[in-house]
């Protein structure tokens, strides 16, 4: 790739974990990739670091309390400084961005990343929770502005990977793994007294907070069902998910034949950021290699029924569809956030999304207002369910 072709990259969230992942592999391709737009919510010096290091264009703090210590930090760089959550909806454009990264946590990513869509930006997706959210709504929009959507999800990536030669219509199943996370095995009335501690522990990935909770409860992967269902066109009773503790198969496809493919790798985030910012092309890296005896003992089995009660809400919202997603979202995002602080119990957290479930409406999710009016209502009501159960 010749310096003329270089690809101009914005990064939404570049301090959390993807984002400072995804700063690792653009760091090894400086001549291939250059950072124009970097943004954080609360995590200022980190922000100012990276800033220095990568010397983009501009800089976005979302919390604007932390303004002045970010522009005195970066006085005398070449860049930018904006504030704001306004100035964060709009980062995509702050710079001549081509592709840009969205790796923020929560319905937070889906402003920033409708507006990068309408301006036709070649987007990594790490916000599972938009998709989620508002998949109609998105989908639409990407076809509309012909905007190509690819996952950094490592099963998402390896789904598309499988597919990578296949006609789609042959598709006719997909399998999304997941390791079990730290109370694999455990059954409900066991993880009552479970610590916020250990909930973080996770067995083969280094994550953030929030998803490391979503992954001990498995809602993540009841996210990354509904966000498949949109990525890839599929029908829910087309997705599932196979527990395999050692987190090397990412994703298997079964075709209309009968055949499966399967995409093997280690469980480090850095490979699908760096397949999806070279994508279609694969471009030698020094990442870690798979090695022959990790591949010795592997095992699949299926998830239990009732195991995991919040993998069940989100299967069942992926059923129901409309807005649903949107008030699972919610009302999950309230909980673990409540968890985090200590303020309810692990056991809780699908508690407090189902109440909120119940009784709640089918809708158009493909109307943004009503889906942000869905998400403050329901994030309303799960303070207010919390309240009875503390």
């Amino acid at each position: 790739m010749t310096i003329a072709e270089t690809r101009n990259i914005a990064i939404l969230g570049s301090t959390g974990s993807v984002g400072q992942q995804a700063l690792e592999v653009i760091d090894k391709q400086r001549d291939r990739y250059r950072v124009v737009t970097l943004t954080a919510m609360n995590n200022a010096e980190l922000l100012v670091k990276q800033a220095i290091r990568f010397t983009p264009e501009a800089v976005v703090i979302g919390n604007q309390a932390h303004q002045a210590f970010v522009q005195e930090a970066l006085k005398g760089l070449p860049l930018k400084v904006y504030a704001g959550t306004e100035a964060i909806h709009h980062a995509s454009e702050l710079a001549p961005a081509d592709t840009v990264i969205t790796a923020l946590v929560g319905i937070s990513g889906l402003q920033p990343m409708l507006h990068a869509i309408s301006l036709g930006k070649k987007i990594l997706l790490a916000n599972k929770e938009s998709l989620v959210v508002a998949g109609q709504l998105i989908t639409s929009l990407a076809a509309k502005h012909q905007t190509r959507i690819l996952p950094v999800d490592s099963e998402h990536s390896a789904v598309l990977q499988c597919l990578a030669g296949e006609d789609a219509s042959h598709l006719e199943k997909i399998y999304l793994t997941a390791s079990g996370g730290p109370f694999r095995g455990l059954r409900q009335h066991e993880l009552g007294g479970v610590t916020r501690e250990q909930a973080l522990q996770h067995p083969n990935w280094d994550m953030g907070d929030k998803i490391s909770i979503d992954s001990a409860t498995m809602m993540n992967k009841g996210l990354e069902m509904i966000e498949a269902k949109w990525l890839f066109s599929l029908r829910a009773d087309q997705i599932d998910v196979l527990i395999h503790p050692q987190s090397i198969v990412h994703a298997i496809v079964q075709f209309c034949d009968g055949s499966m493919k399967a995409q093997l790798g280690v469980p480090d985030m850095r490979h699908p950021i760096a397949f999806a910012l070279d994508y279609p092309s694969r471009t030698y890296s020094d990442l870690p290699r798979l090695q022959i005896d990790q591949i010795r003992q592997m095992s699949f089995e299926p998830v239990g029924k009732k195991d995991y009660p919040c993998l069940d809400l989100a299967v069942e919202a992926m059923q129901q569809g409309g807005i649903m997603p949107c008030v699972l979202n919610a009302a999950n995002e309230v909980a673990v956030a409540a968890f985090l602080q200590n303020k309810i119990g692990f056991t809780d957290i699908p508690a407090v999304i189902e109440q909120c479930m119940d009784g709640a409406h089918a809708g158009n999710s493909g109307d943004p207002l009503l889906l942000l009016e869905t998400d403050r209502e329901v994030r309303k009501k799960a303070e207010a369910v919390m309240k009875t159960i503390s």
